[in-house]
C-alpha cells in the first residue's frame, strides 16, 4: 500500500485551532496533502477512530478534556479552487468560504457573494448546508466528492442527500472532500467585488468580529430568530466565567480571554433553559459540541 504523505502529530492542543480559542488536546491530528493522500491515510492502519473533521475551527466547541481518535485538519492540504468555466467552480473542502466568494466575484460569477458571511470552510458549509443573507450552500451544488472510512473516493449527486435548513442527511460513513458549484457566469466583476465588500462590512457591523467566538450558536427556530429570543429573554451580556453573550449579536457567545470550554457550554445550556422557560421554544445548537469534559467539570 502507498503510504500517506501528510503530517501526523500527537497530543496537539486544540485551543489554537478553533475560533473560540478553547479546547483540550487531540490525541492525534492528521493534515493531508490532498484528497488522494487523505484517502490513503484513511485506508491505512494509522487512521484511528473516531474521526473529527476540522476546517478553520468555527462552529465547533471542543470540550476541555480533549479528543480521542484522530482530528483530520483539511484547510491547508485540501485548498485547491479551480475555475472550470461558464460559472462552474471545483472547490476543495478546505477552501475558506470567504475566498470562494471573492474568487467568484473576480470572475463575474453571480450567486456566491453570500459565502462571504460564512466563517468556515467549504467542507463545513456542505456538511451543515450553511447559509447567510438568504443564500444557502446546496442551492449552488452540481456535484460533490466524498471519501469513506476505507479511503474510497466517490463523485456523488445532490439527489443522493436529504438537504434541509442547516442539515444534510445521507452522509453516513462518508465525508466531503470537494464540490463543484455552478453559478451564473454573466455578472459584472466590479459590482460583485463591491457586493462582497459590503456584505463583509455589514457582518462586521452586526456581528462580533475581531474577538474569539464560534459563530452563530443556535439555529433559528421556525418563523423566528434565535438572537431575538435570547435578547428578549434579557440575556445580552450574560456571563459565565470568561464567556459572555455578545452585546452586538445575542446569538454569539464571545470569549474574553479567560474562558474554558465548560464556561461556554454552561452558558449555552443556560440560554437554552431560559428561552424554553420564558417562551416555550427549544433552541437547537448550530455549533457542534464534541470531546470529553474534564472530570471536575462533569
Amino acid at each position: 500500500m502507498t503510504m500517506a504523505h501528510g503530517q501526523l502529530r500527537q497530543s496537539v492542543p486544540m485551543a489554537r485551532h478553533t475560533t473560540w480559542r478553547v479546547g483540550g488536546p487531540a490525541a492525534r491530528v492528521y493534515e493531508p496533502v490532498d484528497s488522494r493522500d487523505l484517502a490513503r491515510f484513511l485506508a491505512s492502519d494509522q487512521a484511528v477512530e473516531p474521526f473529527h473533521w476540522l476546517g478553520l475551527g468555527s462552529n465547533l466547541l471542543i470540550r476541555d478534556g480533549g479528543l480521542q481518535g484522530t482530528v483530520i485538519r483539511l484547510h491547508r492540504g485540501l485548498s485547491s479552487l479551480q475555475d472550470q468555466g461558464e460559472g462552474r467552480m471545483r472547490v476543495d473542502a478546505g477552501v475558506p468560504c470567504a475566498k470562494l466568494a471573492r474568487e467568484c466575484g473576480r470572475r463575474g460569477y453571480v450567486g456566491a457573494a453570500f459565502f462571504a458571511g460564512i466563517p468556515g470552510t467549504t467542507g463545513g458549509a456542505l456538511a451543515m448546508n450553511a447559509g447567510a443573507w438568504g443564500g444557502d450552500t446546496w442551492s449552488q451544488v452540481e456535484s460533490v466528492e466524498t471519501v469513506d472510512r476505507h479511503g474510497t473516493l466517490r463523485e456523488r449527486d445532490p439527489a443522493d442527500f436529504a438537504v434541509g435548513y442547516r442539515e444534510v442527511r445521507g452522509m453516513e460513513g462518508e465525508w466531503f472532500t470537494a464540490a463543484t458549484f455552478r453559478f451564473q457566469p454573466d455578472g459584472d466583476p466590479a459590482a460583485l467585488k463591491a457586493r462582497v465588500k459590503d456584505l463583509l462590512a455589514e457582518r462586521a457591523e452586526k456581528q462580533p468580529t475581531g474577538i474569539a467566538s464560534g459563530g452563530s450558536v443556535f439555529r433559528n427556530p421556525p418563523g423566528d430568530h434565535a438572537a431575538r429570543l435570547i435578547e428578549a429573554a434579557g440575556l445580552k451580556g450574560a456571563r459565565q466565567g470568561g464567556a459572555r453573550v455578545s452585546e452586538k449579536h445575542a446569538n454569539f457567545i464571545v470569549h474574553d480571554g479567560e474562558a474554558c470550554a465548560a464556561d461556554i457550554e454552561a452558558l449555552i445550556d443556560r440560554i437554552r433553559a431560559t428561552v424554553q422557560a420564558v417562551y416555550g421554544v427549544t433552541l437547537e445548537t448550530e455549533v457542534r459540541i464534541i470531546g470529553e469534559a474534564l472530570s471536575h467539570d462533569a
